[in-house]
């Protein structure tokens, strides 16, 4: 396979959650960046075999490099990574912290996470159901009563809300042009308000039937995990998983706009009506209504560990663990090819065969994404300041990342 076929697969299979489009370039940049290497391992299951295909050499330095080169330019205004594993380590930044002042961006700033809060929600979700608190296969009406409208016929389990395939529709929002979100985008949105309108519409098709991504299921799954705890969803998942862990930079801003702590600016190219384009300032948006589905500011150093930690079985038990390793046998609603989402990741195979397990998220001005292979030979956390991170097709700057980073 061909450089530009592996490109153009990756950027397929990668299609939820990170985006770029056109944009103006801003003022020209080198990039900035650090790199270690170790030996490469290759790792094994119990019985000898491996798994899946793994990563067996160290991390692609050259590669990286020139990943990140270029920053700042039309797509993103910075990036930073971090490639882990036991076949080695690398961890890099390039681009701008303010494209006023041109100061560089900072490697341990804070960003917009956006969806990987999904694998959060998942994991305190299945942590409850490790502790008898929650069954999977149980109605989640059973937990919210009320919560379904009599259009719904057929049950929707909690299992049918982590994997995507509880056939909800999802709730109306300001509209999906930017100017739209912009407008709104101190506006408060209560999630009980969000799913009562979604669930209004009845459902999209039969509960187990089919997978379609919408934040409506993790919206609701943030409901159920206060139902349970007694807690906010925040203090939930901030006791069960960032204190653990230390993860010290990560944070639910919930009506709060901004980002506390050193962070690099966001940036999205709007079009003005002479035909120009300004990189307009979009770091101050409040994520109120988005909470469980998408309200995360995190790190990279942050994200990495948080992957370590839930690959190896430290945050979610077997075999609720599982759960986020097994893809539904359903066809997904919008494609109609295959399903490839988890309880809370997605599977990736990437054109030589390497089985890869993460999650992408996409908010104004920040393009995520943390994974792995499961065996943990290598993993990957990225942000990406992108100029169009809500863009129907991937930022070109990521899918560098990404083809570097599991480049042997």
């Amino acid at each position: 396979m061909n450089a530009r076929t592996a490109r153009t697969v990756i950027a397929t299979a990668l299609v939820l959650g990170i985006a770029a489009g056109p944009a103006a370039a801003a003022a020209d940049g080198g990039p900035v960046r650090t790199a270690t290497a170790a030996t490469a391992t290759a790792t094994t299951t119990a019985d000898g075999a491996p798994a899946d295909p793994v990563v067996a050499a160290p991390p692609n330095a050259r590669a990286l490099r020139e990943a990140l080169s270029g920053l700042p330019g039309a797509a993103a205004t910075a990036a930073l990574v971090r490639v882990g594993g036991t076949s080695g380590s690398w961890r890099g930044s390039a681009g701008v912290a303010d494209v006023r002042t041109g100061r560089r961006a900072l490697e341990q700033g804070r960003f917009r996470a956006g969806s990987v809060t999904k694998v959060f929600t998942s994991a305190v979700v299945l942590q409850l159901a490790a502790e008898g608190r929650v069954d999977l296969n149980r109605p989640v009406t059973d937990y919210l009563p009320g919560l379904l409208p009599d259009s719904f016929t057929k049950p929707v389990t909690v299992r049918h809300l982590l994997n995507y395939t509880s056939g909800i529709r999802p709730a109306d929002g300001p509209g999906d042009a930017f100017e739209d979100q912009w407008a709104a985008r101190f506006d408060h949105r209560d999630p009980r308000e969000l799913i009562a309108d979604a669930v209004a519409k009845g459902p999209e098709f039969d509960p187990g039937t089919a997978q379609h991504y919408l934040n409506i299921d993790y919206t609701i799954l943030g409901v159920l995990i206060e139902k349970v705890t007694g807690t906010s969803y925040a203090e939930a998942v901030g006791t069960r998983i960032l204190k653990p862990l230390g993860l010290r930079h990560t944070s639910f801003p919930g009506d709060d706009p901004r980002i506390h702590g050193p962070h690099n600016h966001g940036y999205q190219a709007v079009g003005r009506p002479d035909g120009s384009t300004e990189l307009r300032d979009v770091t101050e948006w409040g994520q109120t209504g988005e909470k469980a589905a998408g309200d995360i500011i995190s790190t990279t150093a942050d994200l990495e560990r948080f992957t370590f930690a839930l690959f190896r079985g430290r945050v979610v038990p077997e075999p609720q663990l599982e759960e986020m390793f097994t893809v539904p046998d359903v066809k997904d609603f919008a494609t109609g090819g295959p399903a490839r989402l988890t309880a809370g990741l997605s599977r990736i195979v990437l054109p030589d065969g390497t089985v890869a397990w993460g999650k992408t998220g996409g908010r104004y001005g920040y393009n995520t994404a943390m994974g792995g292979t499961r065996d943990l030979s290598r993993t990957l956390v990225y942000s990406v300041n992108s100029t169009d991170a809500k863009g129907e097709s991937m930022n070109p700057v990521a899918l560098r990342i990404l083809m570097a980073a599991f480049t042997k």
